[in-house]
């Protein structure tokens, strides 16, 4: 069974190179990675029901046992989360597929795009699944270099500019991130997740507090959250969109999951986090603010990314079982409903030729079903009940209710206005885009570069894609029940940790 917690990883790092030989043979490549991908939705799906039943998975690379070898390990939370992200970067693919033939036909293969996808997906792998800081940091430089060859493809000045900004905070923040490992080795002598549990609550208070706020500021670059998210709207928007979709949908959440791992098995809170909760208001009502000053669709969906990576930095700062299920849920939702909407907005700029709402209008008219699309997971990001928004949202809420504190009403208090703006927003996209009079698609500005816009169609796989996550977002709402007691479990391992530790220091489940 622990050979089952390797494959996310070594399958698409295996397949990356066989696609990269299999560059003259389209067909072939596209195969290849809707087979690895789809197989590791099943081994994944595995994962989670036997973490779930039965404890984590913990494998031993090379029989060295911890905390001197490399350790994986899928636990409640690192299955779900790949269950899920496996799903959307598998109709991501499908989209991406559709998007090429449509454009190129089907006999052009891309040399690039199929290999550093597969990359970029093996990188998300590893950082659910190591058990250990060095190799979380691979795991992030693995998903950096992909995604700058992914944001820089068929590339133009703009394009380029883009790809730099990400490219330079995130090599700073790697600079910030390696040089965290160094202290926290050179403090306690190990890197080790479950070994850092001990004994980091050994170290003088003072010394705890300084390495977790440096925590929160290297992982808080990867996760946009205020005040160090200003490269995300710029660099985004630019992409195709396939590309902008996977990076949404899961690097940021990436973030999110180090954040909360780290926080929680190295880290402790004794109460709720006043910190974090601050930061979560402050990111929740920048974001929505600066998505209603937007008239460029992309960078309005860009900084709603923004705005709801406070909903989940919210319920880590209440700190309990309550707020941490709450944090589960929503980024559950939240994958599945930003990559989505970006793969969407890729469907609306085929037809309009332009992302500039003033210029867009009555596309309920002509592609009633791109409308439909649309909808359903702004409703869901706006927290429109029954949708998997509103559940996500209404646990946050209960849990910011439950802490009894100042801090945490004000920021539920937040939460509420930022659900508010947020249905603001997303209704301005409506009204302008889908609403009025017709408009003719604008010619393509640029045909040289990767994204081929105003042509007015898209076909089924494109929409097929789109429609699958949607149809993921619905039925995240409907087994929000089981969903919810799954999401409750791994919360509470979260902040108990000795699970965790005992699965990889004891033996239990390893081999």
């Amino acid at each position: 069974m622990t050979v089952l917690v390797a494959l996310p990883v070594l399958l698409p790092l295996a397949a990356a190179g066989l696609s990269l030989a299999l560059g003259r043979f389209a067909d072939l490549q596209r195969a290849l990675g809707l087979l690895v991908l789809g197989g590791i939705i099943v081994d994944a799906a595995v994962l989670l029901y036997v973490a779930d039943r039965y404890g984590p998975v913990v494998l031993q690379m090379g029989a060295w046992p911890a905390p001197f070898g490399i350790t994986l390990v899928a636990d409640r939370l690192s299955a779900l989360l790949l269950v899920v992200s496996s799903v959307v970067t598998f109709a991501v693919l499908i989209y991406s597929i559709g998007q090429r033939i449509t454009d190129y036909g089907r006999q052009r293969s891309s040399t690039t795009f199929h290999p550093m996808y597969l990359m970029l997906c093996a990188g998300v792998s590893l950082a659910y699944l190591t058990g250990d800081l060095f190799n979380l940091f691979v795991a992030f430089e693995i998903m950096l270099s992909s995604s700058y060859v992914l944001i820089t493809r068929r590339t133009t000045a703009t394009r380029i500019r883009a790809g730099m900004t990400y490219t330079i905070v995130s090599l700073a923040s790697s600079l910030l991130f390696i040089t965290m490992i160094a202290l926290v080795y050179a403090s306690t002598g190990t890197v080790n997740l479950a070994d850092l549990g001990e004994k980091v609550q050994q170290l003088p208070d003072g010394l705890q507090i300084a390495l977790a706020l440096l925590v929160v500021i290297v992982f808080g670059v990867k996760a946009a959250m205020v005040p160090l998210h200003f490269w995300l709207p710029d660099s985004y928007p630019t992409a195709p969109a396939p590309v902008t979709a996977v990076f949404a949908g899961l690097l940021t959440k990436v973030g999110i999951y180090a954040l909360i791992r780290t926080q929680t098995l190295v880290f402790s809170h004794s109460e709720s986090w006043n910190l974090m909760l601050g930061i979560a208001l402050i990111t929740m009502i920048v974001g929505a603010l600066g998505a209603l000053a937007q008239n460029d669709l992309n960078r309005l969906l860009s900084f709603l990314l923004v705005s709801h990576i406070g909903y989940m930095l919210f319920g880590l700062g209440v700190y309990d079982v309550v707020g941490l299920t709450g944090v589960i849920l929503y980024v559950v939702h939240h994958i599945t409903v930003q990559a989505t909407l970006f793969l969407v907005s890729g469907l609306i700029t085929r037809h309009t030729g332009t992302v500039a709402l003033t210029r867009m209008g009555g596309l309920a008219k002509v592609a009633p079903l791109i409308a439909v699309l649309f909808a359903l997971p702004a409703l869901s990001l706006a927290g429109v009940p029954p949708f998997s928004g509103f559940v996500a949202k209404l646990a946050l809420l209960q849990a910011g209710v439950g802490a009894g504190t100042w801090t945490a009403y004000a920021v539920t208090g937040g939460a509420v206005l930022t659900s508010l703006l947020t249905l603001y927003a997303m209704a301005r996209v409506w009204t302008r885009a889908f609403w009025g009079q017709v408009k003719a698609p604008e010619p393509d500005p640029d045909p040289t570069d990767e994204l081929v816009v105003g042509t007015a169609t898209s076909n089924r796989p494109m929409v097929v894609a789109s429609g699958v996550l949607v149809a993921a977002s619905v039925v995240i709402a409907v087994v929000a029940g089981p969903l919810a007691d799954v999401s409750g479990r791994a919360a509470t391992d979260l902040m108990n940790g000795e699970t965790y530790r005992t699965a990889v220091l004891g033996g239990v489940a390893s081999e």
